[in-house]
This record gives C-alpha cells, sequence and structure tokens, in this order.
C-alpha cells in the first residue's frame, strides 16, 4: 500500500498507513526522510510503538543524542522524559524554541510519541521555517544576508535558572546544570541552507538565541524582535493535538515548536528521543525554492 501523505497548513504533514513498529522497506523509509526535509515535521498517528522499537526507528534515521539535560528513562536512557505531574505547575518546553540549537553541531530533530496524555489540552504547536523565511520582505532578506546569531543553554539550563525551576530540579524532570555552566556559548547563520531540502530557513528562536553578532545590542535586540513576531504568525503554524501513541518527527533545522501548558492537575508524559545532526550552513539569498 502507498505511503499517503497529507501537507497540513502551516507547517507540516500527516503521514497515513505507516506502521512505525515495523521495519519499513528501503524506499518507504528513505521517502519519510525526503518528506521531513521538505515539510519539516511528520505526525504518524494511531501508533503502538514499544520503547525498543522507538529507539530502532530513530538508529535507522541517525545516531541517537543523549539528552544532557532532561530526565532519562530508568530502563532506556536513549529516550527523554518530558512528562508533567498532576501538581506540577510548569511544563517542558512551554515557549517557542528549536531543541539543541546552543550546540555546534547542532540536533537533526526529534521522535517524540505519546505515553500519557490529559484528558484535553497538551497540544504542541509547530512553526515552519521555509514558509517563515519565503514570506520576509526582501528588504529583510537583504538584512539578514551574512548575518550570524549567538546560541546559548546557560540561560535555561544553567544553575542560575535551575534556582528559578527548582521544583523542576528537585522533581528530577530538569538537571545536570554544570553542564550548561561550561558549555560555550555557538554562532550560526541567522538563515541557512537546509541540508536535506536545499531551502533557506530562518535559523534562531526565542529560546536559545540571545544575540545577533556585529550589530549594537539594540540593533540585535530590534531584530531578533521583528523575527520572532514574523515567525509566529498563524499562516506558520500547526497545532497538533495529541491522541493516544501518536509520533511525531520533526527537523530542528526547518521548525520551531512549544508546547501548550493548559492541562493542570492531569498528567501527560511523552518519550522523547534525539536525532544528532551536523554543522548548519549559511543560505544564498534570493534563491527560488517551491514549497511542496
Amino acid at each position: 500500500m502507498p505511503i499517503l501523505m497529507r501537507p497540513l497548513p502551516g507547517a507540516g504533514a500527516e503521514v497515513e498507513d505507516v506502521d512505525l513498529s515495523s521495519v519499513l522497506p528501503p524506499g518507504d523509509f528513505e521517502l519519510l526522510k525526503s518528506a521531513l526535509a521538505c515539510y519539516g515535521v511528520l505526525f504518524f498517528r494511531g501508533q503502538s510503538l514499544s520503547e525498543q522499537a522507538h529507539i530502532a526507528l530513530a538508529r535507522r534515521w541517525g545516531e541517537i543524542n543523549i539528552n544532557r539535560f532532561f530526565a532519562a528513562h530508568p530502563d532506556h536512557p536513549e529516550i527523554a522524559l518530558v512528562l508533567k505531574e498532576p501538581h506540577h505547575k510548569d511544563n517542558i518546553g512551554g515557549g517557542w524554541h528549536t531543541d539543541h540549537s546552543y550546540d555546534a553541531e547542532p540536533a537533526l530533530g526529534s521522535i517524540l510519541v505519546a505515553r500519557e496524555l490529559p484528558p484535553e489540552g497538551g497540544s504542541t504547536v509547530f512553526a515552519s521555517m521555509f514558509r517563515a523565511y519565503a514570506a520576509l520582505p526582501d528588504a529583510l532578506k537583504r538584512r539578514l544576508e551574512g548575518l550570524r546569531a549567538v546560541h546559548s543553554a546557560r540561560h535555561v539550563f544553567g544553575a542560575a535558572a535551575a534556582a528559578k525551576r527548582a521544583s523542576d530540579v528537585r522533581n528530577g524532570r530538569i538537571g545536570n546544570a554544570a553542564a550548561a555552566d561550561v558549555l560555550e556559548d555557538v554562532s550560526h547563520p541567522v538563515v541557512i541552507r537546509h541540508p536535506g531540502s536545499g531551502k533557506p530557513a530562518i535559523y534562531v528562536n526565542p529560546g536559545f538565541t540571545t544575540r545577533i553578532e556585529g550589530v549594537s545590542a539594540d540593533e540585535s535586540q530590534e531584530l531578533l524582535a521583528t523575527l520572532f513576531e514574523h515567525c509566529t504568525q498563524p499562516q506558520f503554524l500547526y497545532e497538533f493535538h495529541w491522541t493516544p501513541g501518536a509520533v511525531a518527527v520533526w527537523d530542528n533545522r526547518a521548525t520551531w515548536h512549544f508546547a501548550r501548558n493548559d492541562y493542570h492537575g492531569h498528567r501527560r508524559l511523552m518519550h522523547r528521543i534525539t536525532l544528532a545532526g551536523g554543522p548548519v550552513k549559511a543560505a544564498p539569498m534570493f534563491q527560488s525554492h517551491a514549497l511542496a
């Protein structure tokens, strides 16, 4: 049976008639990899991935990047626990961000599996950085050409941040602040060429980007604020409402995401595996890239 790919408004595509727990034929798997590079995020419903199958799927996609800051599955260190208990006030991922942009070689993406869901709420919103770049005014594209931005983990996972999120540290949801405090800030192009599709994408994000190099602090703040506001316009967004067993595979080089924190008093448990990536490179400006 052929794989059915249904493009979604704003960002991503829903994939039908695929059982991710099975060993997909090489041709079908390559189709999924190509689709991820094109759409930025793929959604699969009605799955029944065991922890072992989750790990096997990730290893087929690429090398696994063991998360340094999230609590790990007690039996499978490859799996990070994205957990909110009924008594927790804050959730994990509750703001726009791109995972691991603070690394010199940012992660390719993640495979997230729904394990326990609240009766309502808890959706994840994704934003397409392909579409956001394509819609920029030409004058702003010219302004961004050649610019680089600094990304950091310290203000999110370091000791100062841990003090503000003491409950998360006590509950073991987030830790290893010492590793964040010694992690050097990195610089990436503001606009990158996606290594899979070749399309340009905006590569700054509100979670980990701290400043733009080579400009004044005021200009950096103004430019980042302009980009952040632009990228969160409704036409670039898709909100995924989770169902039991659903899986999302996203590409960090092409998307932002955030998890809604609107299910207080209920438990939500997701299993996440992050895929290792590589260096990101600047994109030539003003190339024409059709969107699928």
